[in-house]
């Protein structure tokens, strides 16, 4: 875009029983924000907390015109709550970040810099990670199976940190898939892509929400949404089973034939049912996960359903009871 254009920036930000993060989120982010030249909103979901999460929230609305408190009516996800704030996001470009401050909003005028040079999609990458010695593991394990498995290029060590286009945003938005993986549909939809580095910290306070439980499954969204080979794997573990058996029951026919002993017992037998039954359960298990997938699409069920929108200036009045 042309440097001197005036322009909006819309910072996405999902919210779950964050209440002692969100004073010192809204902070700095408003600092960082004062130190680019643009206009902003702040449009903080609320994805069904149980603490006072919202009622913070409707204060700040209340004092700064600037932010949008857009209220789940359940808790839906991250994914989905992320989504519902694309939906009400107008600025020029999106910011996309977490209220865990792990994310520093500091890193968001170096974003802009880059979405100004003409980069439509520009990417913060964890070039540090400050977590838990079983957290950084897992995640580790999670970025090479993705980048084993995947069909095509997703920036690993890359969240849902970064910013993007109002073109990309609106692609995004028209994508109608249910179980979502962020940074991957933001690679898929193309556009020029910048890489912004940054040292991801550990969280300002409180608990982690996104529990091992939640976390797996993201993984798997993210494997089977992106990925056949998977199934391709199953296949080919199938068909190099078949073809040992078929030679080993060559061998023991022969040995038939020829007069020789057969091997005695049960082992053998014993072991090759349980081999083969593992074998068909973890296909069965792949095949199930695809299958789910393309059940939760067909329901064709709102990603999220909207409770309340807190906005005011020029976008007029308060919304309420919508859904996409």
């Amino acid at each position: 875009m042309n440097s001197q254009q005036p322009f909006t920036v819309s910072v996405v930000i999902p919210v779950y029983d964050e209440q002692e993060c969100i004073a010192i989120l809204y902070e700095r982010l408003k600092s960082a924000l004062q130190s680019v030249d643009a206009q902003h909103e702040i449009i903080f979901v609320n994805d069904g907390s149980h603490d006072s999460s919202l009622e913070m929230l409707q204060a700040l609305h209340e004092k700064d015109a600037a932010v949008v408190v857009v209220d789940l009516s359940r808790n839906f996800g991250h994914q989905p709550a992320i989504s519902a704030g694309l939906a009400q996001a107008s600025g020029d470009c999106v910011v996309i970040m977490d209220a865990d401050l792990q994310d520093p909003p500091e890193t968001i005028p170096e974003l802009v810099s880059q979405w100004r040079k003409g980069k439509q999609v520009v990417v913060a990458y964890r070039r540090s990670r400050k977590e838990s010695f079983l957290r950084r593991k897992l995640f580790a394990l999670f970025y090479w199976l993705l980048g084993t498995v995947s069909d095509y290029p997703i920036p690993l060590e890359a969240g849902v940190f970064g910013l993007i286009d109002r073109q990309v945003a609106d692609q995004l938005r028209n994508l109608s898939e249910h179980n979502r993986f962020l940074p991957g549909l933001r690679a898929w939809v193309g556009f020029s892509q910048a890489i912004v580095p940054y040292d991801r910290d550990e969280r300002v306070a409180g608990r982690p929400k996104q529990s091992l439980i939640r976390l797996t499954r993201y993984a798997l969204d993210a494997i089977f949404s992106f990925s056949y080979k998977p199934l391709r794997l199953s296949l080919a573990a199938g068909l190099m089973i078949s073809g040992l058996s078929f030679l080993y029951a060559v061998v023991l026919v022969g040995k038939r034939l020829l007069g020789i002993d057969v091997v005695k017992g049960f082992t053998t037998p014993t072991v090759a049912i349980l081999f083969l039954g593992g074998v068909q359960l973890i296909s069965i298990g792949i095949l199930g996960e695809y299958i789910g997938r393309v059940y939760d699409e067909v329901k064709a069920r709102p990603l999220y359903i909207i409770s309340e929108v807190l906005r005011r200036g020029r976008d007029g009045d308060e919304q309420h009871g919508k859904s996409v």
